[in-house]
């Protein structure tokens, strides 16, 4: 595909185009590139910028924990970090600027989408920036001031007072993009610019950065129908903006190892909020509306119930109700054997992931589905937790990760106090991951830890060899899961 913007010319490969180890994103990849590069880049892209939400979250923003793990990421996904050999540097270079313009349409959507990829951009930008020597800082941003006077610098820079002169750094920037330092009379003013000393001018370049990626993404929004009226991104770019980038929990390894008579003790003990509630109303209401049979069903054919099990188990709680067994038949049983992939295709669906149960069909009055850190009234969301006897201090870190929408680690947060844990050694992303770390914290369930683990192994050893074959089968996935999805919605329909 190509990517449509200010014509200029390309040099592939070369020092030339990339001339920065850093940038601004001011203009978009004018290269021709394919589907599955398309969708490899803005994976791993997705990946580091999830991995800065959980870091931001976890750790003081540039401490030695913080930097020391996002430079790891970097480095496995091959974006850079550090300066390296030319011809390794500049393909690096190329894949952060493209993969940043995929996700850019990705994100453009709506306004939560924009307010979460602005600020993650923002977090990455701030690391490399602050991790950039002092000449590299030099040659990204602006001239070095040599001729100005020692006195006028030294006095009208508060910060840099009683320091050697020779050793500081300046930046010579137009005044109006420095206000707050104007008006603090932090910096030496002359002819409508300031020059601001090396360990301010980091406030003034995330503060333009941010500007200019906020307005860059509004003038996406708006051309976003021209881009998605093209068939082959359409479906790519909704799936990339609530993607999920692990393992999908869809190979039945550990069908009917999970017995009917465990699923009340499992749900209290191992199933992550969202699913525990979902459970509670079935068992009140012996009923659930699509939605809800939508994402719990998935869930539990993810942690092992068998097809039998499954009919047996919807049927005895609907009949329970008002469904007698002859119109469970007619109405429901076709769709859990559409869901084992027994009807219709014949696929396998996979479980819902954290971002899938976020982002998509939000629950209304009558519905128990989607996520309870990121549906529920916080009132309602801190009774719930307190009916499950989590404690106070424990429920205010919850609902202020959920005030600051960090919903997955609000989750995680809810693992770890339910599970008597201080630090978890994973990254929530998905219902059934939840399941199954629980199992391995409290002792049990280890061979389902041992067989669902399996999959994830390879799939990071392929993810991590970058073949091929791992790049066509991540495209296909994509594109596979969105029509999926959209036809299994159809068979879960009411009548």
């Amino acid at each position: 595909m190509e990517f449509s913007g200010r014509r200029r010319k390309i040099i592939a490969n070369s020092q030339a185009e990339y001339e920065h180890v850093l940038q601004f994103y001011g203009q978009p990849p004018l290269e021709n590139i394919s589907l599955t590069e398309f969708e490899t880049f803005a994976v791993e892209r997705l990946k580091l910028l999830k991995t800065v939400e959980n870091l931001g979250v976890s750790y003081v923003k540039l401490s030695e924990q913080y930097s020391y793990k996002l430079e790891k990421e970097l480095k496995n996904l091959n974006f850079p970090y550090r300066p390296e050999a030319v011809s390794v540097e500049i393909e690096k270079r190329r894949k952060d600027h493209i993969s940043h313009f995929i996700l850019r349409l990705a994100y453009s959507q709506t306004e939560d989408l924009r307010r979460w990829f602005i600020q993650q951009e923002v977090d990455l930008f701030r690391y490399r920036f602050n991790d950039l020597g002092s000449s590299l800082k030099w040659n990204f941003l602006s001239e070095i001031i040599c001729n100005m006077t020692r006195e006028k610098l030294v006095n009208s820079s508060y910060a840099v007072s009683g320091v050697t002169l020779e050793s500081q750094d300046f930046y010579k920037v137009p005044f109006q993009d420095a206000l707050d330092l104007v008006r603090m009379r932090k910096v030496y003013l002359k002819a409508g610019y300031v020059y601001i000393p090396q360990q301010d001018i980091v406030a003034i370049v995330l503060n333009d950065f941010r500007t200019r990626l906020s307005k860059a993404l509004a003038l996406t929004a708006r051309s976003l129908p021209s881009v998605q009226s093209d068939e082959r991104l359409q479906p790519l770019l909704n799936h990339l903006s609530h993607a999920y980038v692990g393992q999908d929990y869809s190979i039945q390894k550990n069908v009917g190892k999970i017995s009917l008579e465990q699923i009340d003790s499992l749900s209290g003990k191992s199933f992550p909020l969202c699913m525990r509630q979902l459970h509670q109303s079935l068992r009140e209401n012996h009923h659930l509306r699509h939605g809800g049979r939508m994402q719990y069903g998935l869930f539990l054919k993810g942690i092992g119930l068998s097809l039998e099990q499954a009919l047996q188990f919807w049927r005895s709680e609907f009949i329970r109700g008002k469904v007698d067994a002859d119109k469970f038949d007619k109405q429901y049983a076709y769709s859990i054997r559409h869901m084992f992939g027994k009807e219709g295709k014949r696929t396998d669906y996979t479980p819902y992931s954290c971002m899938k149960v976020i982002l998509s069909n939000a629950p209304s009055q009558g519905d128990h589905h989607g996520c309870p850190f990121r549906h529920s009234d916080p009132e309602l969301l801190k009774q719930k937790l307190q009916f499950y006897k989590v404690s106070p201090s424990g429920i205010s870190q919850i609902l202020e990760l959920v005030k600051g929408m960090h919903y997955q680690l609000a989750c995680q947060k809810y693992f770890e106090l339910t599970h008597n844990t201080e630090d978890s050694t994973f990254s929530l992303n998905h219902p059934n991951q939840y399941f199954i770390e629980s199992q391995r914290v409290l002792g049990g369930g280890k061979e389902i830890k041992k067989e669902m683990d399996a999959p994830q192994r390879s799939q990071e050893k392929s993810a991590a060899k970058g073949s091929g074959a791992a790049q066509d089968a991540t495209a296909n996935a994509a594109q596979g899961l969105v029509e999926m999805t959209e036809d299994l919605d159809a068979y879960f329909q009411d009548a």
